[in-house]
C-alpha cells in the first residue's frame, strides 16, 4: 500500500505542477492582455493628446480668421463711401471753375456767391465723410501726393516747390483718394 500512497502522492505532485503551470500560463496570457491594453491605451491618449492640440490650432486660426474679417469690415466701413466721393470731385472742380470764371465779371456776383455757398456746403459734407484737401501750393513736390503738370522757371521759389495747382488733390481718411495736378518750380537755366 506503500506504493500505492507515493503514486498518489506523485499524481498529486504532477496534477499539482500541471495546475500551477496551467496558472502560470494564464498569468502570463493576462499579463500580455493587460500590456496590449496599457499600449492600446497609450496610443488612445497619444492620439487625444494630437486632437486636442490640432484642436487649440484651428480655434487660433479661426480667432484670427475672425479678427481679419473684423479689419475688412471696418475698412469697407471706413473706405466703402470711396467710389461716391471720387463721383463728386469733378463736381468740385467745376464749381471752381465757375468760381474763377464769375470772379473775372462783374456783373455775376449774386451768381458767385450763389456758387461759393454751394461749393462750401459740399467742403463740408465730404470733410463729414472724412476727405480733406492736400494743400500744395508753396509745399515741396511730393510725388506721393501731387502730380506734375508742368514745370515753371521761377528765381522766387526754390526749386521743386509747387507753383501752381491745376486739380486738387484729397485725401479720404489719410487714404490718397486723388493727387493734386501741379506746376513746380525749376530753378532759371544759366546761359553759357
Amino acid at each position: 500500500m506503500e506504493g500505492n500512497g507515493e503514486e498518489r502522492n506523485v499524481k498529486a505532485d504532477e496534477t499539482h505542477h500541471k495546475e500551477e503551470q496551467e496558472e502560470q500560463k494564464k498569468k502570463k496570457k493576462k499579463d500580455e492582455i493587460i500590456e496590449e491594453l496599457k499600449k492600446s491605451l497609450e496610443e488612445k491618449e497619444k492620439n487625444v493628446n494630437e486632437l486636442k492640440e490640432k484642436l487649440l490650432y484651428l480655434q487660433a486660426d479661426f480667432e484670427n480668421f475672425k479678427k481679419l474679417k473684423q479689419k475688412e469690415k471696418q475698412e469697407i466701413l471706413r473706405y466703402g463711401n470711396e467710389a461716391l466721393i471720387k463721383e463728386l470731385l469733378p463736381v468740385i472742380d467745376n464749381l471752381e471753375r465757375a468760381l474763377d470764371h464769375a470772379q473775372k465779371s462783374d456783373d455775376v456776383k449774386t451768381i458767385e456767391e450763389g456758387v461759393r455757398l454751394t461749393l462750401n456746403e459740399l467742403l463740408r459734407v465730404l470733410e463729414k465723410a472724412g476727405v480733406t484737401r492736400i494743400e500744395s501750393v508753396g509745399q515741396k513736390f511730393d510725388p506721393n501726393f501731387h502730380e506734375a503738370f508742368s514745370v515753371e522757371e521761377r528765381s522766387d521759389c526754390e526749386p521743386g516747390t509747387v507753383v501752381c495747382e491745376f486739380q486738387k488733390g484729397y485725401l479720404l481718411n489719410g487714404r490718397l483718394l486723388r493727387p493734386a495736378m501741379v506746376s513746380v518750380a525749376k530753378g532759371p537755366e544759366i546761359k553759357e
